[in-house]
């Protein structure tokens, strides 16, 4: 009886005597899934290209954030040279993996690219340890421009703080995902990418360049990931410990289709507002720590029910 008025009772007993812990547990779950979606964006372009799962999405968040504030911290640059010189560095990155490990596989099974991409994944994170050392640093969020501190704002009857930083990964994060849409849905190039992802072959008996369109696609996925980083480094400090949070972007794509752009909004939307209300209102039931695994709880009922996520299309194979 005590674990049911635990589950049922107690929580929306809360909710309704303190609407103001309610407000900001779901303004702070609505930022985090932004910043989730946002992750989940670099996945989907680097799977609308190739079809392929890029594993190495998530230490390519780290790499960027963590080449951005070295340059500035270390090297003494700045803060808006710093900011395009990582942006230059992203799109070296971008050329060496087509020329060197996308480019001699073309043609080759889906596996062997993921494969492939793990295996980038260790050489950034051994390259970024050697280049820039492992311990956490602080995002330089002033020197950006980015706004600091925090307001108390009263919405429908309760008080929410809300942090500046969070405001504006908010609205970076929407227009990133609103440039991104148009360039899918009405350029040559976001036309091209899916013809590629579609099939390899077909593409390059028609004149599109897959080399030109990889280059573009990972250049891309590398701007996602350094506004990523950003943004999450400014919440907390830079280290490796984001790539931990950038894998969360796989139960994303899982609950929202690993080709839809909408899909990736609304899979991060439910899994960071779902794991914070869940981690305040039910994680002493758990003995904490919900948000460490809620994400890849709900990936796993999905894939039990509905493989092809909320957008994704389902396959249909005749044998």
């Amino acid at each position: 009886m005590d674990l049911l008025n635990s589950i049922f009772v107690e929580p929306f007993t809360l909710i309704y005597e303190i609407p103001d812990l309610f407000l900001q547990t779901l303004w702070e779950g609505f930022v985090g899934g932004i910043l989730y979606a946002l992750i989940a964006l670099g996945f989907v372009l680097i799977f609308k290209a190739s079809g392929v799962f890029n594993f190495a999405q998530g230490i390519m968040v780290v790499f960027a954030a963590l080449a951005l504030v070295s340059l500035h911290t270390k090297f003494g640059l700045p803060a808006w040279l710093a900011l395009l010189l990582a942006i230059a560095l992203m799109g070296v990155l971008a050329v060496g993996i087509e020329r060197l490990v996308l480019r001699p596989l073309v043609g080759q099974h889906d596996a062997i690219l993921l494969m492939a991409t793990i295996g980038l994944t260790l050489f950034l994170q051994g390259a970024g340890e050697t280049i820039f050392g492992g311990e956490p640093q602080p995002m330089i969020t002033e020197e950006l421009g980015l706004p600091t501190g925090a307001s108390d704002w009263e919405v429908f009857g309760g008080r929410v703080t809300f942090q500046h930083i969070d405001i504006a990964a908010v609205v970076i994060a929407t227009l990133m995902v609103a440039a991104l849409a148009v360039f899918f849905s009405k350029t040559r190039i976001g036309r091209a990418l899916r013809a590629v992802a579609d099939d390899h072959q077909a593409a390059l008996s028609v004149g599109i360049s897959l080399n030109q369109i990889w280059v573009i696609v990972w250049f891309a996925a590398g701007i996602v990931a350094l506004v990523t980083g950003i943004m999450w480094g400014a919440r907390s400090d830079v280290s490796f410990a984001l790539e931990v949070i950038a894998l969360k972007a796989l139960a994303v794509l899982i609950l929202g289709g690993f080709t839809s752009i909408p899909g990736a909004i609304v899979g991060g939307l439910i899994i960071g507002i779902g794991e914070k209300v869940f981690e305040v209102y039910w994680g002493g039931i758990f003995g904490g720590g919900v948000e460490a695994w809620f994400a890849y709880v709900l990936a796993l009922v999905f894939l039990l029910f509905r493989p092809q996520g909320l957008f994704g299309e389902k396959i249909i194979e005749r044998v």
